[in-house]
């Protein structure tokens, strides 16, 4: 290994100006546009949205949204980053009908 600082494993550089979903640890999850990051995964993102998470269960985010404008993401707080175009939302494959 090489005495050079550690760069990240995921190359933002391509996401930048694009509209990107970050979920976060502790369960919130944001949609923006990524305007900006450094080599610890310090996020700027510009028209975030968060996704408001369900009163009965904290993991689980609802269709209520809010607006937060400009805002920045902790690094260290990140667990996801994906663009958003191109991604669809599917059912749950793994899921057992009722009464199986």
């Amino acid at each position: 290994m090489s005495g050079s600082r550690k760069e990240t494993v995921l190359d933002l550089a391509k996401f930048v100006d694009k509209g990107v979903q970050v979920k976060l640890t502790g369960g919130r999850q944001v949609t923006g546009t990524l305007k900006g990051y450094d080599q610890l995964l310090n996020l700027v993102l510009d028209e975030a949205t968060e996704f408001l998470r369900d009163a009965d269960d904290p993991l689980k985010t609802t269709d209520q949204t809010r607006r937060l404008g400009l805002i920045v993401c902790r690094g260290t707080a990140v667990m996801l980053v994906s663009p958003t175009d191109g991604t669809d939302e599917i059912a749950n494959p793994f899921l057992q009908p009722d009464g199986a």
